[in-house]
């Protein structure tokens, strides 16, 4: 049976049109059967209605939920939609993992755009759990419900003419979907070459010359501010600049940080700093829709009743959101049920000892890697090593911790090296969120505490997890080694309770779990480990650790 017609009054924001007043919606089977214009000034005694939130660029599997539970956070905070790349899944289940979020996608209303990922694995350099070559590539992106290909992170291989590379964005281009792009610091002739092979997007921008040099080689930036990369600041000012050309995204998005807020958030911080409220909301709900065609409703008649209604256009508070017409979340309260799912999995690692993550010293000198607090990029620094019994040890008064990557789908040593800036005093962190291969990753002070935190990793077949002496903690992550299926809210405190603890260790880092899971991402320069080894990202090759 069809629901009833039901219908709202509020100041509706019209966008593109740059004008608010007052109407009556009336919503009859998911749609907007009728806007009925009430005056031409702001009733103050009215809500606001805008179109919903999208973010226009996000891994789903970051939040550490299944597309169903990020749902029911997200719509709390006006979110409607996210275009959405799942290769992390996919670097571990090849298209099975993709298959997997679209099934889980379909049994919500809210409004999931996969990607096919253009990358799987990110690079040669690194051992996934699977590969999806272009053949693989064709077949997922000639289904309508994948809408782009996504980011293209091999921007050497595309600079470079490969062959794999070369045949992926052809294909998008016969078939006339979008092309995500991903091209930290490029600028000048190779930014123009790398548009020009249809490459239609970057959220990897980190300073806004860089933005606007691939502006005027045609490409629209997508603003990220996540839980570990935040750019937001530095990238506001092109809302204004350029409208047309710019869309808000949080690209990782872990699920303590989207409990607090979502893509209303960047709405609320530009409009503070004094963007252009119709600007704003043309980045946040009006541009995805147009660059990749996406059919969600924009307060037409006809449309989808796929909205938002705000107290205000400062704060951006939600008081309602509504998908498809119906009613998703009211004043901070998710009307969507939680849905159980399944745990499929690929994990072969087995226990290791303590004695498999000792470094023998081959010099006195060391590459280290600087990780910077708000950013994916890195650093590299040539310190002296501290050296003990002959092997090379973390320093803690330098802040040098050790850093290992354990292979989860083959028998491999650990590969091992050194990272400055996590802060830690004692204990150790370890991760199977490991961008983009999502082997174990881990951080510690000493390799008894570090082997802990691995293999608590490891007995659990996936999870984030924190060791010092016998004070143990873990979050099992049974899909994939990358989502629970467990309630997002618990989810949440769970991982900020994670995160509470590897403070009172000494950690320093706002997102300590976050920022470790991008140290093995190598398409992001400078310095990065993989369970191959050492990695030069701005040299593209592999570098030894001592000098």
């Amino acid at each position: 049976m069809a629901p009833e017609p039901f219908s709202l009054r509020g100041n509706i924001v019209e966008i593109m049109q740059q004008r608010i007043r007052p109407a009556k919606l009336t919503i009859r089977a998911g749609r907007i059967e009728k806007i009925e214009w009430e005056g031409t000034a702001v009733d103050p005694d009215l809500k606001y209605i805008s179109p919903g939130f999208i973010d226009a660029h996000v891994h789903i599997e970051s939040s550490l939920l299944t597309p169903t539970e990020f749902a029911r956070l997200a719509v709390v905070h006006g979110t409607v939609a996210t275009v959405s790349d799942p290769h992390e899944i996919a670097n571990v289940l090849g298209s099975s993992g993709v298959d997997y979020m679209l099934a889980c996608a379909r049994r919500t209303p809210f409004h999931f755009f996969f990607a096919a990922p253009s990358c799987v694995p990110a690079t040669t350099f690194e051992t996934a759990g699977a590969t999806l070559d272009a053949n693989a590539v064709e077949e997922l992106l000639q289904r309508e419900e994948i809408r782009y290909l996504g980011e293209m992170m091999n921007y050497p291989g595309v600079l470079h003419g490969d062959a794999e590379v070369g045949a992926k964005l052809k294909i998008a281009r016969r078939l006339g979907k979008p092309i995500d792009g991903h091209a930290p610091g490029l600028r000048g002739h190779d930014a123009q070459q790398y548009a020009a092979a249809g490459i239609s997007t970057d959220h990897e921008c980190f300073a806004i010359d860089e933005a606007r040099d691939k502006l005027a080689c045609g490409m629209k930036i997508i603003i990220r501010e996540g839980s570990a990369a935040k750019n937001f600041d530095e990238l506001q000012p092109l809302i204004d600049e350029h409208p047309a050309e710019v869309m808000l995204c949080s690209d990782d998005k872990h699920p303590d940080s989207l409990v607090l807020g979502h893509i209303n958030q960047l709405c609320a911080r530009a409009v503070a700093a004094g963007r252009n409220v119709f600007h704003v909301l043309q980045a946040a709900c009006h541009n995805p829709v147009q660059h990749y065609k996406l059919p969600v409703g924009q307060l037409q008649e006809g449309d989808a009743a796929d909205l938002v209604v705000l107290h205000n256009l400062q704060t951006f508070e939600v008081h309602e959101t509504y998908l498809q017409g119906q009613r998703v979340a009211l004043d901070g309260v998710t009307l969507l049920p939680h849905q159980a799912a399944e745990t499929p999995n690929n994990f072969a690692a087995v226990p290791r000892k303590p004695s498999e993550f000792e470094i023998k010293a081959a010099s006195a000198q060391i590459r280290v890697i600087e990780a910077l607090d708000g950013q994916l990029i890195t650093r590299e620094r040539i310190l002296p090593a501290k050296i003990s019994a002959g092997l090379a040890v973390s320093d803690v008064s330098r802040d040098v911790l050790k850093l290992a990557v354990v292979n989860r789908y083959r028998p491999a040593a650990p590969t091992l090296a050194f990272v400055q800036n996590f802060g830690l005093q004692r204990g150790a962190i370890a991760s199977s969120v490991a961008h983009d291969s999502h082997n174990i990753i881990a951080v510690g002070v000493d390799d008894d505490d570090l082997c802990a935190a691995i293999n608590l990793v490891i007995e659990q077949r996936g999870g984030l997890a924190v060791a010092c002496e016998n004070e143990l903690d873990v979050l099992p992550l049974p899909v994939a080694g990358l989502l629970t299926t467990a309630d997002g809210y618990q989810v949440a405190q769970h991982y900020t309770q994670l995160n509470h603890l590897v403070s009172q260790l000494g950690g320093k880092l706002a997102a300590p779990y976050m920022t470790l899971s991008f140290l093995a991402l190598l398409v992001i320069p400078r310095l990065k480990l993989s369970a191959l080894g050492l990695f030069d990202g701005q040299e593209f090759k592999f570098v030894p650790l001592f000098v």
